[in-house]
C-alpha cells in the first residue's frame, strides 16, 4: 500500500518531512518491515532510522571520515558535484539514486567506479544546503540502508568551514 502523507501529518518536533509529493509517497508496509521510527513522535511511524536522528553533524561527519567508518555520498547534479565536492564522496545525483541503490553490484562499480553500499554501511548524504540530502536519506532508508544519514549542513557548511 502506498500512501501519500503530508509534512503535517509527520508533525513531530524532530521531523523534517519533505513538502515534495514524489518523496512523500512511502510504503507503509516499508517502513513497518525494517522497524524504523522517527525521534519526534511522528504519527504512524516515520521513515528514520531506529533509535537516532538521521543527521550528521560536521564534527561527527570529519570523526566517520577520518575512521573510514562511513561512506560519503554527494547527491547534487554532475555539474555541481564537477564545481567542487567534499573528498572522498561519490556523485550520485538525488534523481538516479533508487536505481543505483537498487543495481548489481557489478553494474553499480561500473558505472560510479566504487564498490555498492551494503544494507548495514553507514552512509552519509550531503547536498548543497540539505534538503536533497534529507531525500536522499529517507529514500536509502526505505530500500532497506538502516545506517543512512543526512549531513544536514550540506556542501554550503563543508566549504564555509573546512574548505
Amino acid at each position: 500500500m502506498v500512501t501519500t502523507m503530508s509534512p503535517t501529518t509527520w508533525a513531530g518536533p524532530m521531523c523534517r518531512w519533505p513538502s515534495t509529493p514524489a518523496i512523500a509517497r512511502i510504503s507503509l508496509a516499508s517502513v513497518r518491515s525494517t522497524g524504523n521510527r522517527c525521534g519526534g513522535g511522528c504519527a504512524g511511524g516515520g521513515a528514520f532510522a531506529s533509535g537516532s536522528e538521521p543527521t550528521v553533524s560536521l564534527p561527527e561527519l570529519r570523526s566517520l571520515l577520518a575512521s573510514g567508518r562511513a561512506r560519503l555520498f554527494d547527491v547534487r547534479s554532475r555539474e555541481e558535484a564537477a564545481a567542487g565536492t567534499i573528498p572522498g564522496a561519490i556523485n550520485i545525483p538525488v534523481s538516479e539514486l533508487e536505481s543505483a541503490l537498487q543495481m548489481e553490484p557489478a553494474a553499480f562499480k561500473g558505472l560510479y567506479s566504487a564498490e555498492k553500499p551494503k544494507l548495514e554501511e553507514n552512509l552519509i548524504f550531503f547536498c548543497q544546503m540539505g534538503k536533497r540530502g534529507l531525500q536522499a536519506t529517507q529514500l536509502a532508508q526505505s530500500l532497506g540502508y538502516k545506517g543512512a544519514r543526512n549531513y544536514e549542513g550540506a556542501y554550503r557548511e563543508w566549504l564555509q568551514k573546512e574548505g
